[in-house]
């Protein structure tokens, strides 16, 4: 069954005397779409083909279920040439925000390594929690349609759901349905890996045991760091996870007041695997971004063109979207997945950068 467009919307946008025409189709994407040639993009043709056709092959294992990627996944397995692949099955188109921009922000992430233990003690005291067994999930969709990417999460009380704890309150309170997978030795290492949503924790022996994201208490993300900055406990030019770092060896007495700030909190599960994206399949180092559903459907190629937050050498690479986050919103918005170790941390913690967007939509699913 194919992926019909239902709309065909021209928005005119006048810049001086020039008009832009640009495209809407919201069964694919809410935002506006500036058509483009593959040669309009910037060092499109100078990327690695054979790397970019293997992830989106990984995407595919996932995204074939949904008709917008039936056809061109089924293409791609006997695809003879990576490049030429792309080119002649989908179609480029550049996001463009609400007001008319075509520039957004992009961040990074990475899969972060812990130090724990299966048991409690004064030095391993941190719990990373399984989802709590009084949770409830309410998926609102079968009742209200246009609400099927949202779930309700609480918990009873008598006969009424209630939003479930908060961070500080499970940070704090006893409670006998939460059941840890282990404890870790910094409270800080275990707010990053909420906020990147999976990692790995090496326990007292030496093994490494892979946690995956299982699910969320329902309650909505805030910024620390902009909390930080509004407080003045960093300033602007250190505002990044290793200021933020920084600030908490210095100052331990600030960690649970800032941290608390977030009331979102993460559970998790053992997985079998490394880093796993909302897509479903392992995610693919500095080839795989996080993105707003809204605006890019989970398994779309996406080529990116931002800069290394480190070098500002230009980043232009043709990803696939793999990935969700809380702090991911917008039509111009995405996370770029570093990998795992100290050095992926480096260059994730620090990028902030200026980026464009352009998502290539399979021919099959265009009509004219």
């Amino acid at each position: 069954m194919k992926y019909l467009i239902i709309f065909l919307v021209p928005i005119f946008l006048f810049t001086g005397c020039a008009i832009k025409e640009y495209e809407k189709y919201d069964n694919i994407s809410k935002a506006s779409l500036e058509k483009v040639n593959f040669y309009d993009i910037e060092n499109f043709y100078n990327d690695d083909f054979d790397y970019a056709l293997k992830t989106f092959q990984k995407a595919c294992k996932k995204s074939k279920r949904f008709s917008l990627f039936e056809d061109v996944c089924a293409e791609s397995l006997t695809a003879k040439n990576a490049r030429d692949f792309f080119i002649s099955n989908f179609q480029p188109y550049k996001l463009i925000d609400k007001n008319g921009s075509d520039e957004g922000v992009i961040t990074g992430y990475y899969e972060p390594l812990l130090n724990g233990s299966l048991t409690k003690d004064e030095t391993y005291k941190y719990p990373i929690y399984k989802t709590p067994k009084d949770m409830i999930t309410v998926d609102l969709s079968s009742v209200y349609p246009d609400l099927k990417k949202y779930r309700l999460r609480g918990k009873l009380e008598g006969n009424k759901i209630v939003p479930y704890d908060s961070r500080a309150k499970l940070n704090t309170k006893e409670n006998e349905n939460l059941e840890p997978i282990c404890y870790v030795d910094d409270k800080f290492e275990l707010f990053l890996l909420h906020i990147q949503g999976s990692g790995k924790v090496k326990l007292t022996n030496g093994d490494i045991i892979n946690i995956g994201y299982a699910n969320q208490n329902g309650r909505r993300y805030t910024s620390v760091g902009k909390y930080m900055l509004k407080k003045g406990y960093l300033k602007p030019n250190n505002a990044s996870i290793q200021g933020m770092k920084a600030f908490f060896d210095k100052n331990p007495d600030k960690v649970d007041e800032i941290l608390n700030h977030n009331e979102s909190y993460v559970f998790f599960r053992k997985a079998s695997q490394g880093a796993t994206g909302a897509l479903g399949v392992e995610l693919t180092a500095k080839r795989n971004l996080a993105v707003d559903r809204s605006y890019i459907p989970l398994g779309m190629p996406v080529f990116l063109s931002t800069s290394n937050p480190i070098t500002k050498e230009q980043i232009n690479k043709l990803m696939v979207a793999a990935d969700t986050g809380g702090a991911i919103k917008g039509e111009i918005r995405a996370d770029f997945f570093w990998g795992y170790g100290d050095k992926a941390f480096k260059y994730a913690g620090k990028m902030k950068e200026k980026g464009t967007l352009y998502i290539l939509i399979p021919k099959d699913q265009l009509i004219d």
